[in-house]
Parts: structure tokens; C-alpha cells; sequence
């Protein structure tokens, strides 16, 4: 541990952080905070990548039709694979980042973008144009487990969550981007701006360290301990950090190999119900049937869909930025209540409004209660429900089984995405207003499920968030 004659003496660089806990004292001097500033720059555009990936199919689908000559129904395969590939790449997930590393797991998904937006470019039939896609798709199901991973993995713990959430941030600003961006040109040239956030994310790697936890978990001691200096400032004292991490690891090499059954052991069913409860609350709260089909709830409302999905785009950037200043101060578990309340009364502001639409109830209020509870829920979902399951599932595992753990998470996720995707349609033809009665109930079981189950996990190490999990 420092002393206060090493902080007196070293003048040469000041700790930028000086967080104290009970005898603990963590220094973090300036060039460290850059380092890791640099790395979570870097490795949230796998982030970006995962937005464009996701936002390329809706500005591109008239273009696409016309050139190839797609039906309706083969352009729905062409935009639906891609969460089958992301539920494949999200099975391996884990397993490819345990076993290349993270930054290896995140060049890797990389190359496979690349590879998909070409295949895309290059598609002259439905084919190769599904193949494209569904290869994107794998990719894009390692970004979303190994970034939010990795982030976690190198930040200081008070401000893990901020840096965390700058994931699911890159995500709206892609989808977003490609929206603006697919306006203008083709689906072609659409195709080759894909590519770009993958090229910076692999120029970028050669750049940054590898995670000190997995150089710790595979034992490379020496890149271990230049990692964690260069994210704690050359002349940081690492010395407790580090032995709290390696004493961490060395108890965890004593367990066996785990595999998803081992998973439903009694030491790690909480972080389990956790984490893929969240997931699930994440997903079938209606998120991809209001995202995807929003311009068709505005028009059926009787509201403008451009200007409402304008609003809607500016609204899901700023409130996610707000979310990453707050989630450090107000703590994880509080921004997932309100996240939660917000979309219950979203969903069920939505369903008023089909409620009096259907059956000629205050006209006038119609598109308003429409607008107001899109924007309610997006914006409830930014703040909280969004970014923060990601973050908490990144903090909750150990790392012997966070390879086998995030893979059933992220699995679930995409699994639960597909779905609700699925059958909007199929619901919104059943009953309009019912859907989103629907969609209200499950946000209410997420507010039970949050208050209940749900830890805080706000300033504490890795270590400590798992071992109070899995005791």
C-alpha cells in the first residue's frame, strides 16, 4: 500500500484519483486515466460497429428490393438474420474471448464484420446477401459480450459504470448514424461506411493493453503487471490492486472447468438469475417492437413520422449520455427503477392510445398520447434499461465462469430480441392496445424483479461484487 511519504515525494506525477476504502488507496496517475480513456475510446467502437450493424437494414430496404429484386418476405429474412447470427456469435462468445483474449476476441469479430459488409457490397441475389448478413451477425454477437467486458475489466471501479455505459451509447449513436447517413446514399456505399468503425477498431488495438485480469487469468505475469501499470500511471503503486487480483485468480484456479449446467450450481444461480433476468425484462419489454416498427406506430397513431422519428433519434443520444454521467452517482440500481417506471408509463400512454383510436375515445388526443409515450419510453430506456444490464452482467460473474456465463447472457439477449421482433406484427394484429398492455405488464414484473433481486454494485471491485454474489 502507498504511504503518505510516497504521495509527498513523488512530485514527478500527482494521482489523478486518490479513492480510499477503509486501508485501501488506489492511485490512478494521469497518463494511467488516459490509457484508459484511450482503451474504452477504442473498444467502444465494436459498439459503433454493433449499431450500424443493427441500423442498416431500415434506411436500406426499398433500395435493396429494387436493385435485387427481393420480395417483402425475403427482405424480412435478410433483416432477421442477423440476430440469428448474433445468437450464434453470442454462444461462442465467451469461449472465443477466454481463449484469444479480449482484444483477440474483438479483432477477430472485427474481421468478420468486414467480411459481412462485403459479402453485402458484392451481393447481387438473396444469397450472398443473407450470408452477409448472417455473418455480420456473428460478429456482432461477440462485440456486444466481449466490449462491455473488457471495459469493465480495465476501469477503476468509480468509474466502471460510466465508462460501461459509453457501450451502449456508441450503439444509439450508430444505429442513428446509419439512419442519417443511409438517407443520402445507396445501400451499397451504405455498406462500405460499415467497415470503417472496424478499421479504427483494429488500428486502435495495436495501441492499447490487453486486460490485466485475463493476463492474470492465463498466467502471463509479466504482461499482467505492464498492463495494469499502464492503465494506473507509470508511477501509480499497484502493488494492493495487483495482489487482490492475483489472490482472486489463484482461488479461482482451484475450481473446474465450468460448463452452462455448472452454471445452475447454488454458488453461481444468483449472479445467473441476475443477469439473465435483466436481459430478459430488457428485451421483452417491447424494446425492438417499438425501435423497429416506430415509424408504423406514429403513422397508425395518426402522428408524422418524421418528425417523430427525429425526436425519438435525438432523444435516444442525449438521455444515454445523461445515463453514463449518472450511473457512477446515483448507483446502478436506482437508474433501473426509473428506467422501469418510465417504460411502464410509456407503454401504457401507447396503449391509451389505441385504446381511444380503436374505439373513437378523444380523437384529439390520439397522436399526442402516441408521441409522448414513444419518446417516455425510449427515453426511459436510454437512461437505464439500455446500458446498465450490460454493465451489471460485465461485473457480477467471476472469471472463471464470465466466458460460459456471458455467452448464456448475451444468448439470451439477442434470443429475446428475435422475438419480440418476431411477433410485433403478430400481436399489434391481435390487438393494438393489447400489445402494449402486455409490454406494461412485463415492465411492471422488471420494477418487482429490480427492487427484489437486482444488487447494487456501484464502487466496489470485481472482486468483491463476486464474491458477495456467488457465497
Amino acid at each position: 500500500m502507498a504511504t503518505n511519504q510516497n504521495l509527498e515525494t513523488d512530485n514527478t506525477s500527482e494521482p489523478l484519483i486518490v479513492q480510499q476504502k477503509d486501508d485501501e488507496l488506489l492511485e490512478i496517475h494521469s497518463d494511467g486515466m488516459w490509457m484508459v480513456c484511450l482503451s474504452t475510446f477504442v473498444s467502444v467502437f465494436g459498439a459503433f460497429e454493433f449499431g450500424s450493424c443493427v441500423g442498416y437494414s431500415a434506411p436500406t430496404q426499398f433500395g435493396i428490393m429494387d436493385d435485387i429484386g427481393l420480395s417483402l418476405a425475403e427482405y424480412s429474412v435478410f433483416g432477421s438474420i442477423l440476430n440469428i447470427g448474433a445468437m450464434i456469435g453470442a454462444i461462442s462468445s465467451g469461449r472465443i474471448a477466454d481463449f484469444f483474449g479480449r482484444k483477440g476476441a474483438m479483432r477477430l469479430a472485427s474481421t468478420i464484420c468486414i467480411i459481412g459488409w462485403l459479402a453485402v457490397y458484392f451481393a447481387t441475389g438473396a444469397i450472398l446477401l443473407d450470408l452477409g448478413r448472417f455473418i455480420m451477425g456473428y460478429g456482432i454477437g461477440i462485440l456486444s459480450y466481449v466490449v462491455p467486458v473488457f471495459i469493465s475489466e480495465i476501469a477503476p471501479k468509480n468509474l466502471r459504470g460510466a465508462l460501461a455505459t459509453a457501450n451502449q451509447l456508441l450503439i444509439v449513436i450508430g444505429i442513428s448514424v446509419a439512419f442519417t447517413v443511409g438517407a443520402f446514399v445507396n445501400w451499397r456505399i451504405l455498406a462500405l461506411t460499415g467497415i470503417v468503425p472496424c478499421i479504427i477498431l483494429l488500428v486502435g488495438l495495436c495501441f492499447i493493453p490487453e486486460s490485466p485480469r485475463w493476463l492474470a487469468k492465463v498466467g502471463h505475469q509479466r504482461e499482467f503487471e505492464a498492463a495494469l501499470r499502464a492503465l494506473r500511471g507509470q508511477n501509480a503503486n499497484i502493488s494492493q490492486e495487483e495482489a487482490e487480483i492475483q489472490d482472486y485468480i489463484e482461488s479461482l484456479q482451484q475450481f473446474p472447468k465450468v460448463t452452462i449446467i455448472d452454471l445452475f450450481h447454488k454458488k453461481y444461480i444468483r449472479s445467473v438469475i441476475v443477469g439473465v433476468g435483466l436481459m430478459v425484462f430488457q428485451q421483452f419489454g417491447g424494446i425492438n417492437g417499438i425501435v423497429f416498427y416506430a415509424s408504423q406506430i406514429f403513422v397508425s397513431a395518426g402522428f408524422p413520422p418524421n418528425v417523430g422519428n427525429i425526436l425519438y433519434a435525438l432523444l435516444q443520444v442525449v438521455v444515454t449520455a445523461v445515463g453514463a454521467t449518472l450511473i457512477d452517482r446515483a448507483g446502478r440500481r436506482p437508474l433501473l427503477m426509473v428506467s422501469a417506471s418510465g417504460l411502464l408509463a410509456g407503454s401504457l400512454l401507447i396503449a391509451m392510445s389505441f385504446y381511444f383510436k380503436t374505439f373513437q375515445y378523444f380523437p384529439k388526443s390520439v397522436p399526442i398520447l402516441a408521441l409522448a409515450g414513444v419518446l417516455l419510453y425510449i427515453g426511459s430506456f436510454s437512461v437505464g434499461m439500455g446500458a446498465v444490464p450490460w454493465v451489471v452482467m460485465s461485473e457480477i460473474f467471476p472469471i472463471n465462469v464470465k466466458g460460459t456465463a456471458g455467452s448464456l447472457v448475451t444468448l439470451v439477449n439477442w434470443l429475446g430480441s428475435w422475438v419480440t421482433s418476431y411477433t410485433f406484427n403478430l400481436l399489434v394484429t391481435w390487438s393494438s392496445y393489447g400489445t402494449f398492455f402486455f409490454y406494461a405488464a412485463i415492465c411492471a414484473m422488471a420494477l418487482i424483479f429490480i427492487f427484489k433481486v437486482v444488487p447494487e454494485t456501484k464502487g466496489r471491485t470485481l472482486e468483491d461484487i463476486q464474491a458477495s454474489m456467488n457465497s
